[in-house]
């Protein structure tokens, strides 16, 4: 019997790896796509080419407190691509999001991604403005505007269809809900 493979674990958060999106080679744009799934840094090339052309997404920038703006900005068959809008007030919930790998350009002000950790408080991670990190399918975090006026990019691969949206019970119980990709994510009654 042959032992099992190990299982690489990161000890960094994504968003503790984000790079400047200015400095990323944009091999995959908007108007080249592949036509196939995407893997993680190909999001990466994405979301930095779109942050870099407010074109594409300034008119759709709004902001409000009691529930995050955010605008679809592209879907076919193997990725999607949103505008979502940020205030200190806006929340994910911890979250995943089920079978697609993700990236984030923070395009205006400064995110705060949170990755929850076992035994220890949970990681926050500042992203300001002008970084972009991504992510594999396996990841759960939540995500918290930091600035008035934050603006991020993030594209999924394959597109979202349902997202695991989690709650942290007082005794650390954690629990799993299935959501569609169109709810809007919102903390669940957890203690963080």
């Amino acid at each position: 019997m042959t032992a099992p493979l190990p299982i690489e674990v990161a000890d960094t958060a994504p968003a503790g790896d984000a790079e400047p999106w200015q400095c990323v080679r944009a091999a995959v744009t908007p108007d080249d796509l592949p036509g196939r799934d995407l893997d993680k840094r190909e999001l990466l090339e994405l979301v930095s080419s779109i942050a870099a052309d407010p074109a594409r997404w300034r008119k759709h920038v709004a902001f409000d407190d009691d529930k995050r703006h955010y605008v679809s900005l592209h879907r076919d068959a193997h990725v999607d691509v949103w505008v979502l809008c940020w205030t200190p007030q806006n929340d994910t919930g911890w979250h995943d999001h089920d079978i697609s790998s993700g990236a984030v350009a923070v395009a205006e002000g400064t995110l705060v991604e949170h990755n929850l950790a076992v035994g220890a408080p949970s990681m926050a991670t500042e992203v300001p403005a002008g970084q972009v990190f991504c992510f594999g399918p396996e990841h759960i975090h939540r995500l918290t505007g930091r600035d008035a006026g934050s603006v991020s990019i993030h594209a999924y691969s394959p597109p979202l269809w349902r997202m695991g949206q989690y709650t942290v019970g007082r005794s650390g119980l954690l629990r799993r809900v299935s959501v569609s990709y169109a709810d809007e994510l919102r903390p669940l009654d957890d203690m963080i």
